[in-house]
């Protein structure tokens, strides 16, 4: 009989409380007021396959660029490129954005690129997640445009350790 009151009470006057615990709406920007950095790896057929280096600014737009180089025998696989972020969403677990990214691939020997297409620019979207407090994993779709004239959706992936 006891529980009944108790529940009756609460039904009635539940309503009544206030919380004093205001919470962001779910996709409120939270805005940097530093310079973040990152360093980690990224695959992108617009941006580049190898090691990256991304800051973050104390805004929406953060710029990386990937570098990467492989020497099997005589043949020389290399690229360079980078690639704009603004991000749409930024939560406390996630981030999503729009992003434009361009590189150079080469890939032969003897100074002849045997690649086609070696000049590539491309624009998209990607997300990254938090896996741990300082480590994120990230993916996204670029629509990419190779220097031959193919243009191609293609995925890109990252993983990159952030410090201040």
């Amino acid at each position: 009989m006891k529980s009944t009151y108790a529940i009756l009470l609460i039904v009635l006057f539940g309503s009544t409380c206030v919380s004093q615990v205001t919470l962001p709406a779910p996709n409120q920007k939270k805005k940097f007021d530093h310079s973040i950095f990152g360093l980690g790896v990224s695959a992108g057929f617009a941006s580049g396959f190898g090691i990256s280096f991304r800051q973050h600014l104390p805004s929406e737009i953060s710029y990386q660029v990937v570098a990467g180089i492989i020497k099997t025998g005589n043949d020389v696989h290399y690229d360079l490129g980078g690639e704009i972020q603004y991000d749409i969403i930024r939560a406390g677990e996630t981030r999503f954005y729009i992003c434009g990214g361009t590189g150079y691939f080469y890939s032969g020997s003897s100074g002849t690129n045997d690649l086609s297409g070696p000049y590539r620019i491309g624009g998209g979207i990607g997300g990254e997640w938090r896996n741990t407090e300082s480590f994120h994993l990230g993916g996204g779709l670029v629509f990419t445009y190779f220097s031959d004239g193919t243009v191609l959706p293609l995925p890109e992936l990252g993983a990159h350790y952030y410090f201040y």
